[in-house]
């Protein structure tokens, strides 16, 4: 068995060792599977295994290294899925019992392109019942635990994935972000996680919470791996009504920190109000050191924000409902008994108010492109507040409690709205738990958002070997 030192490693450094066959694709592969199986019990990330079909794909990505057929830096890689993104021929749950059985026939876009580049699937992760929450307490597989605390949410939707990679039980993974849960997982458990701009990585074969809102994204212990991952799985396809035609750069070699003259946004109005004193204090001490390097703070307004709330819950309630009606109306008791709630209320909003909602969505997506003609990016806190104890609805706001599914996509939300990049990087630690700084872009300029994230990134030097594996 290989040094589970391994587990705390980027990708880009594995994918070395993997080339130069310093280790094997199956040793990694038997090393994360062995680590994720012993914790599981404990994290409780992954709904299933596939240890024999992973362990035969990383047998022949040894075979084809060996032959000289390296295809590049997820060759051999291991690393678990969300459960709601199709694997052909094998069982996807969506985290719910309506589904416990359904197999897809063919592989998601982006399990095709992951395929391509030679990654090993593991396992399916746990993720809120239909992806619609932010908590990960499922009541058909049972919750997902924080590895930073086990009492805590790792939030969500993707919990499994965020608890994965940050607890070492994947090297990388995919989440999907309907109103934050790639960025709300990757803050809770101090990853970087990007919703990339809508349209630029293809949703076929994942099964859909909200169409005009839904995105698939990296999360990953670094910058440099999660540009990675988008270069592999960015691209048009035909099957996604909503895929667009772009050019994909190489998103790895465009890295650069250099942030002089660059000029980054700030909103106080909305993405500085009612945040949790630490919190702001940590994103601002961010802010403080770029600008010491030469970066430029702009203060914004973005008077349409204040619609943002509304626009969302008024977009994505109906959207869900719609795509979930038939199953709510057969067999209701199947679902769990937050989302019930939610595809009930779902049914509520009348068609003027849902294209009402898309009015004030067409003003922000128009500010938002005009205050991008002054700024490079704009920086926000990702969460206002900390992830609560597993089970509670109401969170810790400066001492009051507030309510939780409100205020934790409060600044997630905005971004899948607009559909532009949107990325969370840990920017430090309050009360043990990681805090997320979140970076926001112009539409198809993720290398923007990854530049100024790696600035960021060089400044936390920010230490992702969990609880989990310092126990090892």
């Amino acid at each position: 068995m290989l040094n589970k030192a391994l587990l705390s490693l980027p990708v880009v450094e594995l994918a070395k060792l993997i080339q130069d066959r310093s280790i094997s694709s199956v040793g990694l592969t038997q090393l994360v599977l062995q680590h994720a199986q012993d914790y599981n019990t404990e994290i409780n990330a992954y709904i299933s295994f596939r240890a024999d079909k992973a362990l035969a794909e990383a047998a022949q990505a040894d075979a084809e290294i060996a032959q000289g057929n390296y295809k590049g830096t997820f060759h051999g890689i291991p690393m678990g899925i969300k459960d709601n993104i199709y694997i052909g021929g094998e069982v996807t749950t969506m985290a719910s019992k309506i589904h416990a059985n359904f197999v897809a026939n063919d592989d998601a876009t982006v399990i095709s392109k992951l395929k391509a580049a030679g990654a090993i699937i593991i396992g399916k992760l746990n993720m809120h019942e239909y992806a619609w929450g932010v908590s990960n307490n499922n009541p058909h597989f049972g919750p997902c635990h924080n590895p930073w605390n086990l009492d805590k949410i790792p939030g969500g939707s993707s919990g499994g994935s965020g608890a994965s990679v940050a607890s070492g039980m994947s090297t990388i993974t995919l989440g999907t972000d309907t109103a934050g849960s790639i960025r709300i997982p990757s803050s809770a458990c101090g990853l970087v996680g990007l919703k990339p701009t809508h349209g630029l990585v293809a949703k076929y074969g994942c099964f859909p919470l909200a169409w005009t809102l839904d995105h698939i994204g990296p999360m990953a212990k670094t910058v440099s791996d999660a540009a990675a991952m988008l270069k592999v799985i960015a691209g048009f396809d035909e099957r996604d009504p909503t895929s667009k035609r772009v050019e994909i750069p190489d998103y790895v070699a465009l890295l650069d920190s250099e942030v002089k003259g660059k000029v980054i946004g700030i909103n106080e109005d909305y993405f500085f109000h009612q945040v949790d004193a630490p919190i702001e204090k940590l994103v601002r001490g961010q802010l403080d050191l770029l600008e010491q390097r030469g970066a430029i703070i702009k203060k914004v307004t973005i008077p349409a924000l204040r619609n943002a709330e509304y626009a969302v819950l008024a977009t994505s309630l109906p959207e869900a409902s719609t795509i979930h009606h038939d199953d709510l109306q057969q067999r209701p008791d199947d679902f769990g008994d937050d989302i019930r709630l939610l595809f009930e209320l779902g049914e509520l909003p009348t068609a003027v108010e849902y294209l009402q909602a898309q009015q004030l969505r067409r003003e922000l997506k128009q500010q938002f492109s005009e205050i991008f003609k002054e700024v490079d990016v704009l920086i926000a806190p990702t969460l206002p507040i900390l992830p609560p104890n597993i089970g509670s609805s109401v969170v810790k706001l400066n001492g009051e409690e507030v309510d939780l599914l409100n205020h934790i996509i409060r600044f997630t939300g905005p971004s899948n709205l607009t559909g532009l990049p949107a990325l969370s990087i840990p920017c430090g630690l309050v009360e043990g738990q990681p805090v997320g700084l979140q970076i926001i872009g112009p539409a198809f300029q993720e290398q923007k958002v990854f530049n100024i994230a790696l600035a960021v990134e060089e400044q936390v030097k920010f230490n992702y070997q969990q609880p989990v594996l310092d126990r090892i």
